[in-house]
């Protein structure tokens, strides 16, 4: 039967010790852990010969191990790319896609953690829990009637991208605060938005109603500098934005301008263009901005999903099977071919949706 092995590459480590575990179990998985810190010949020779990369965060990977094109010029095997988490805009998915290469992510696995942050960056907003502790670090004025907060019940929020994080995020705002919601996002019918816990409505809409903004959408050609002043001029003076999805999505000096104008009244950000954030990024000098160094997803629990769920998909795709969360079906056809040369069987056979 099938007994060629799989040459798994990675970087450093696993976000979760629990991957390592489960392909451990796997004989025709072969696990290739790659140092940054090694001679980068030394190291495209070993990769030359992989057929599968867990490619690391973006926040983390240097190059010039990017999912590009110059990649796959060096690695005639790859058969597939997997991200850590549900983002993988360091992937170059055309050039992927034409190479005959699966692009897989892991949505959903850590939808619950990344929701719970963006809530707790709007009630952090509202209730005005990090200026108080900053005043009082300080030992600034005390006055806590100058600290008078707001309730998010009955307010209104608005969810830009209902995937599986929005629509998480519509869930605890809606179910667990009490509030109302509104979604943008023109790929999902009015019917399937609403299953999803929220109102279909369009973006200028969603703008102009809501007291919070908070985007959970990818960062792709289409969403990449999005976020305009001229869309935060379109939002309440009052509302707050929140960004957890990925720099870029907003330009930072427009939101900063916004923020600088009164536009808006406060902005939560977990994400940057280049990240970590420096301590003199223009954003971080606003006392009604809270930032947190991209880890909404970082925590236990989602941690440990994303990398089983990794690890699991990776057996699948081993076996032939169908990645669960394939961001690239087109690939298929050149893909199949591809893996049947290299692993000596041909994969199963992708339905049409």
């Amino acid at each position: 039967m099938q007994d060629k092995i799989m040459r798994l590459a990675y970087f450093e480590r696993w976000i979760d010790p629990v991957a390592e575990e489960i392909l451990a179990r796997e004989p025709r998985i072969e696990l290739l852990r790659m140092s940054y810190a090694d001679p980068v010949p030394e190291t495209d020779e070993r990769m030359k010969s992989i057929h599968a990369y867990q490619i690391s965060p973006r926040t983390e990977l240097l190059g010039p191990y990017f999912g590009d094109a110059a990649l796959l010029e060096k690695c005639r095997s790859l058969l597939a790319i997997s991200s850590t988490g549900a983002g993988y805009d360091m992937v170059d998915v055309a050039a992927c896609t034409a190479a005959g290469v699966l692009v897989c992510n892991q949505s959903g696995t850590n939808a619950n953690a990344v929701a719970e942050h963006a809530l707790g960056l709007m009630l952090s907003l509202a209730k005005k829990i990090a200026v108080s502790d900053r005043v009082m670090r300080r030992g600034g004025d005390l006055d806590r009637f100058r600290m008078r907060a707001s309730d998010l019940e009955r307010k209104t929020v608005g969810i830009i991208g209902i995937g599986n994080i929005g629509t998480r995020t519509a869930k605890l705002c809606k179910d667990v605060i009490g509030m109302n919601v509104l979604a943008f996002d023109p790929y999902l019918s009015a019917e399937e938005i609403r299953r999803r816990g929220a109102a279909k409505v369009e973006l200028d809409e969603l703008l102009a109603r809501s007291d919070f903004v908070t985007v959970h959408c990818p960062r792709t050609d289409e969403t990449f500098g999005m976020f305009t002043v001229e869309l935060f001029r379109k939002m309440k003076q009052s509302s707050y934005f929140i960004n957890t999805a990925r720099g870029g999505i907003h330009v930072e000096d427009d939101l900063a301008d916004a923020l600088a104008a009164g536009l808006i009244a406060g902005a939560g950000v977990d994400v940057f263009l280049s990240e970590p954030a420096q301590a003199d990024h223009r954003l971080l000098s606003f006392e009604n901005v809270i930032a947190t160094p991209h880890i909404a997803g970082m925590t236990d629990g989602a941690m440990y999903n994303m990398a089983s769920a990794a690890a699991d998909q990776w057996i699948t795709i081993m076996n032939g099977g169908i990645p669960p969360r394939l961001v690239n079906p087109e690939a298929w056809p050149k893909y199949s071919e591809r893996f049947q040369k290299n692993m000596g069987f041909a994969p199963a056979a992708l339905q049409a949706a």
